[in-house]
C-alpha cells in the first residue's frame, strides 16, 4: 500500500525541507564564521568596531535574509544529486585523476571570480546600484559581519553560480567543500578592516594577483574599480584595477576612540575625588 512518503506529493516536500535545512546551515556559517573574525578584530583592535552596533545589526538582518536566499537554489541541487543523480558532484575519489581535485577548485575559484567581477560592476551601474548594491555600501566602514549584507536582488545573483557550475564543471565533494570555504573565509576576511593574510599574499608578485582585505578595501573607499573577488586578473585586464587600500585612518581613528574610552574612567574617578574634597 503506498504511503505519503511514495507518492508524488513527497517530492516537493523534500524539495522544501532540502531548501530550508541548506538556508539554515547558511545562516549559522555565516553566524559563527563572522562571529569569529568579529571576537578576532574586537582582540587585536579593540576600537576599531566602536560605535557600529547599529550598523552590525543591519548587517546580520540582511546577511540572514540572503542566506535563505543563498540556500534555495543549494538545497533543490543537493535533493537532486541525492536523489536523482543530477549535477556532475563525485563522491568517489577514483572517478577522476587525483590531479584534477586540484585543478577543479582553481577552475571553479575562476569561474566565480568571473561571474563576480562582472555582476559587480553591472551593480555599480548608476540604477542598478541605487535599487540594489547601496544596501551593501551602506556599511562605512563594512565590518566582519558585512560579507552576506545584500539585498535580494544581489543575493541572488551571487546564491546562483555555484549551483550552476556543479552542472557543469565534475568536482568531487571534498574539493567542493573547500571552495565553499574558501568562499567564506574570503568574503568575511575581505570586509574586516584589517589584513588578517600575511604580507606576501597582498604585496609584491603574488598579491598582484591575489585580492585579500587591502585590495577590497580600496574598493570600499573609492566605490570604483577593483570588481573582483578571489584574482586580480579582470581588474588589471579591463583596467578597474585600483590598487591596495590604506587601514591606517581607520584604525588610528580606532586607537583615538579607545584611548578616548580608557581615559573616561580617570576622568570620572578624579571627578568624584574633586567632589570628595570639597565635601570634606
Amino acid at each position: 500500500m503506498p504511503t505519503i512518503f511514495s507518492l508524488p506529493v513527497a517530492i516537493p516536500v523534500a524539495i522544501i525541507a532540502s531548501a530550508l535545512a541548506m538556508s539554515l546551515i547558511v545562516g549559522v556559517r555565516y553566524l559563527i564564521v563572522s562571529g569569529a573574525f568579529d571576537v578576532a578584530t574586537r582582540a587585536k583592535y579593540p576600537g576599531l568596531y566602536a560605535g557600529l552596533t547599529p550598523q552590525i545589526r543591519r548587517e546580520i538582518a540582511w546577511s540572514l535574509a540572503s542566506a535563505l536566499i543563498y540556500g534555495v537554489p543549494a538545497g533543490v541541487v543537493a535533493w537532486g544529486w541525492q536523489n536523482r543523480g543530477w549535477t556532475m558532484i563525485y563522491a568517489d575519489i577514483a572517478a577522476w585523476p587525483l590531479w584534477y581535485a586540484p585543478v577543479s577548485v582553481l577552475l571553479y575559484l575562476f569561474a566565480h571570480d568571473t561571474w563576480f567581477y562582472w555582476t559587480h560592476r553591472w551593480m555599480h551601474a548608476p540604477r542598478v546600484f541605487k535599487l540594489a548594491h547601496a544596501v551593501h555600501h551602506e556599511s562605512r566602514p563594512p565590518t566582519a559581519w558585512a560579507a552576506m549584507a545584500f539585498h535580494p536582488i544581489e543575493a541572488i545573483t551571487g546564491a546562483v553560480i555555484i549551483p550552476l557550475l556543479v552542472f557543469l564543471i565534475p568536482i568531487h565533494i571534498g574539493a567542493l567543500g573547500l571552495v565553499l570555504t574558501i568562499m567564506t573565509v574570503m568574503g568575511v576576511t575581505n570586509h574586516m578592516g584589517w589584513e588578517v593574510f600575511p604580507a606576501f599574499m597582498w604585496k609584491g608578485r603574488l598579491g598582484g594577483w591575489l585580492i585579500t582585505a587591502s585590495h577590497h578595501q580600496r574598493h570600499h573607499e573609492l566605490y570604483r574599480g577593483n570588481y573582483g573577488l578571489y584574482f586580480r586578473f579582470w581588474d588589471r585586464l579591463c583596467g578597474t584595477d585600483r590598487g591596495v587600500g590604506d587601514f591606517a585612518k581607520s584604525h588610528a581613528k580606532a586607537a583615538r576612540a579607545q584611548a578616548g574610552a580608557s581615559r573616561q574612567p580617570e576622568r570620572g574617578g578624579a571627578a568624584v575625588a574633586a567632589r570628595s574634597g570639597r565635601d570634606g
